[in-house]
Parts: structure tokens; C-alpha cells; sequence
């Protein structure tokens, strides 16, 4: 298994040999390279760093790797303990610290861990700071603290409260709204920190909570990606107990994904829809999404007179458009809400309180407000290749073929035909390309994937 390394972070599972897995080793290297990098940025003689972890079983071993080496290097340790991903960013700004690192491997399996390196203003490091970062760890270059030096050790678990009362002072949360709706909600925490916060959030709205996996052992029932495949147990919950709709989140929560009332999945490309059509009602202004996002998103940008513009995938290339066009809101297709009212980083605590606004003030069935959207769909699909094969050749050639359609390539090809589209990527880790495709059925979409693997396998035949 391949350690990979990227502006994502440092992943990899759990046991196995250094450099092909996170080991002990590589644990310690990284998060070497990464306080080397903030000690340099921040010229202080002694930054602090704030560190929160997931629930995973592998947790506390890392943690304890993460912090005995950065008080090595002379850095303070700021430890949130089980946490969630958007509360040790938003920590990291309220606590003034000089970067921050989750202990977290997302929506992996259990046995995968990762370290996600954040910058000062709590958001992730970009392509170039991630590139100088490894070129830290690549030569071994660090100077550890002498013993009067060392960095100091804090404590302090109450930030997911700070979290919540943050988002309860949203301006267009409408906390008295939630109230009188009476919810009951039924929540899969996948028996991670969404745990913890999840339903603290959903007390403090007034909101009943039926709680599922919500009990932060580490131990995932389930595949803890939130998609449909997965999430059988919770849709049958939410019809016998009679709740208004289910809450799904990742394990370091930062994915969100929703359940109708009579069981069927509200579509996690619609969370975003969703909140934004809620914000856009409140005030005029643009959106962003990655180009492997719903055309959704676009439809009711443009039904306010608001602008929608795309980024290349990922949560910081979102987060640097976002800026860049003034947006309101935005996120990435697979349910990450960005809200920079709040801060800029996927945060499902944010998502959750403005959907619940969004459907009390609306005043109707969950299955009702996802039918009020327009009706499309994705398939989403690869292709594994040799390794001896130019990915980026056979993206070429599609691009060129396709050159009188609407072509995208800062991010692989994406070719938007009037009612469809198809976005095809290459694996940074290993030789596939990804084809995302949406159309107005699932069928149409199913066949616009399969007409482009053909087209990609004829290309690696000639």
C-alpha cells in the first residue's frame, strides 16, 4: 500500500513498512517537516500548533507521536483530544495558532489514519507550501529544540461547544424557526466525533435526536463514506421512528449527506444545492463548486441573478475561487459545505443548521423540498490502466476531439454538452482516470459514462 502525499495531507493505513504505510516512522518525519515548515513561516521562536483527531482506533497512538515530536521541535501543542475537522480550523483561528494538524483519514476505512496540515488562518495548506513540506521531510532537515526549549502541552476539549455557539450566532440560522418546527432527527455518526457533536448541535436547536453509531469508539459499522449503498440502517430508522429526516456525516465530519422522511436519500451532491439555495434567498451573490459537482448548484445561482463559477477538485482549490469571485457559498458535490461566514472549510455543523433553517422556514416534507430541485443525475465510474500508459495523452486526445464543445481542462477534461456532461481525471496515486458524468436520468448518464470508457479504451488499443 502506497504512502500518499499531497495537499490532502500525509495518509496512509495503519502497520506495514516504512515509507509503504503510516508508520511510526513516517509519522514522525512528517509532522517534523510540517512544524519545520511552520517555524519558518511564523519566525516566532516558539509557535503553537493545534492538533484534534477523529475517533479511529489508531488515534491516540498518532497523537502521541504527532505531539512528542512537535514539542521536540519547540513548537506548543494545543490538543482539542476527539474533535471534529471544521472545529480544530475554526480553533486554530480563535486561539491565534500558527497552523494546525487532524489526526483523520476522512471517509476511509478504519484501518487508513492521515495527518491534514492547516495553515494560520486554519485553512489546508496549498499546492506550494505542501511541496516545500515534503522537501523537508524528503532531506530529514530539522533542528530539534535543546531541553530548556521544548515545546509546552495544553489541554483542552471544550472547542466543539465553542463550535456550536458559533454557528447558533449565524446570522441566517433561524434558531427560533428549528425550534418551533419540533424535528426528529435521526443521526449516523458512524461511531466517530460526529458523535459528540452532532447531537449537542442538535440540542442546543431544539431538535429531538435519535441517535445511530453515535457512540465515538473509532469502531465504523459501515463503509463510513456517506452514500446510498451504505446507508441502509438509518433510512429504515427514519421511517419507523416517524422522524422529519436522517443526518449522515463522516467520520471527522466534514461530509454531510441527508435522508428523506419516507427513507429516501435527499442526494449528497443536493446538500450543497440545498444551503445555498437557502443563503441565496437571504442575499445576492455567487457560488463555487469543483467541476465534478451537480449542475444543480448553477441552476439556483442563476435563479437569484447570482453568478456560479467551478474549481479544480478539491476543498482548497474551492476555498482560492471562492475568494477569488467573492462567493457567499459554496463546497464541493460530496455534501462539504463551505460558509465563509463562518470560515473557509467543509463544516457539516454549519450545513446542518442551515438546512434545518432552510426546511422550517419552508414548512414541508424533506422529500418535497429535494423534489423541488432540478431532477439530475451522476454516475460516477473509473477505469484502470496499465501503468505504462500517457494518461495525460489520452486526455489530450479526448480534448482536441471534443474541441467545438464546451471544454474544460484546468482540471483533466470536462466537456459540457447542453443538457450532460462528462469530467474525466487521472489518479494522482495510481494509473486510472475517473469519469463523473450527469445527465437528466440516471440512464442517460449511465450511457454518456459508458460511451467515454469506450472511447478512452479505443485510444489505449491505437
Amino acid at each position: 500500500m502506497t504512502l500518499i502525499k499531497s495537499i490532502s495531507g500525509i495518509r496512509g493505513v495503519i502497520g506495514g513498512k516504512v515509507g509503504e504505510s503510516l508508520s511510526p516512522i513516517d509519522v514522525v518525519r512528517y509532522t517534523s517537516a510540517f512544524g519545520t515548515w511552520v517555524k519558518k513561516q511564523s519566525l516566532k521562536q516558539k509557535p503553537t500548533l493545534i492538533i484534534g483527531r477523529d475517533a479511529r482506533v489508531s488515534g491516540d497512538m498518532i497523537r502521541q507521536l504527532v505531539t512528542s515530536t512537535l514539542q521536540a521541535l519547540g513548537v506548543d501543542v494545543f490538543d482539542l483530544g476527539l474533535s471534529t475537522t471544521p472545529t480544530v480550523e475554526l480553533a486554530v483561528q480563535m486561539q491565534n495558532a500558527d497552523g494546525g494538524i487532524i489526526l483523520t483519514a476522512s471517509h476511509n476505512p478504519k484501518q487508513w489514519n492521515a495527518l491534514k496540515l492547516l495553515n494560520e488562518k486554519g485553512e489546508f495548506i496549498n499546492a506550494d507550501d505542501a511541496a516545500e513540506v515534503l522537501a523537508f521531510a524528503h532531506t530529514d532537515d530539522y533542528t530539534f529544540a535543546g531541553v530548556n526549549d521544548l515545546g509546552k502541552y495544553y489541554y483542552n476539549d471544550t472547542y466543539i461547544q465553542k463550535h456550536i455557539d458559533s454557528v447558533l450566532k449565524l446570522k441566517w440560522v433561524n434558531l427560533d424557526a428549528i425550534k418551533a418546527a419540533n424535528f426528529r432527527v435521526v443521526v449516523d455518526a458512524v461511531n466517530s466525533t460526529g458523535g459528540i457533536a452532532v447531537p449537542a448541535l442538535l440540542e442546543s436547536l431544539g431538535v429531538s435526536c435519535i441517535p445511530l453509531y453515535c457512540e465515538p469508539n473509532g469502531h465504523f459499522p459501515h463503509n463510513p463514506e456517506p452514500l446510498a449503498e451504505h446507508l441502509t440502517e438509518i433510512s429504515k430508522l427514519v421511517v419507523e421512528s416517524n422522524a422529519d429526516c436522517g443526518i449522515v456525516v463522516d467520520p471527522d465530519v466534514d461530509r454531510l449527506a441527508f435522508v428523506n422522511e419516507n427513507g429516501t436519500m435527499f442526494g449528497e451532491e443536493y446538500t450543497l444545492v440545498a444551503c445555498a439555495d437557502y443563503i441565496l434567498s437571504k442575499q445576492k451573490g455567487n457560488t463555487v463548486s469543483n467541476l465534478s459537482s451537480s449542475r444543480a448548484l448553477r441552476e439556483v445561482t442563476r435563479k437569484y441573478g447570482g453568478q456560479y463559477f467551478y474549481s479544480a477538485v478539491g476543498e482548497v482549490n474551492v476555498v482560492s475561487k471562492m475568494k477569488e469571485c467573492n462567493a457567499i457559498i459554496g463546497g464541493e458535490g460530496n455534501g462539504g459545505i463551505i460558509f465563509p461566514e463562518s470560515h473557509y472549510g467543509r463544516d457539516s455543523i454549519v450545513g446542518i443548521a442551515l438546512f434545518l433553517s432552510l426546511l422550517a422556514e419552508k414548512k414541508m416534507k424533506c422529500s418535497k423540498l429535494r423534489a423541488s430541485y432540478p431532477s439530475l443525475f451522476m454516475s460516477k465510474n473509473k477505469i484502470q490502466l496499465t501503468p505504462e500508459i500517457d494518461v495525460d495523452k489520452i486526455l489530450s486526445a479526448i480534448s482536441k476531439k471534443y474541441a467545438n464543445e464546451d471544454v474544460t481542462t484546468i482540471d483533466g477534461v470536462k466537456i459540457d454538452f447542453p443538457k450532460e456532461w462528462v469530467h474525466l481525471r487521472k489518479s494522482n496515486t495510481e494509473p486510472i482516470i475517473r469519469i463523473y458524468t450527469e445527465s437528466v436520468s440516471k440512464e442517460n448518464a449511465d450511457d454518456l459514462a459508458e460511451r467515454f470508457m469506450n472511447e478512452i479504451k479505443e485510444l489505449t488499443i491505437n
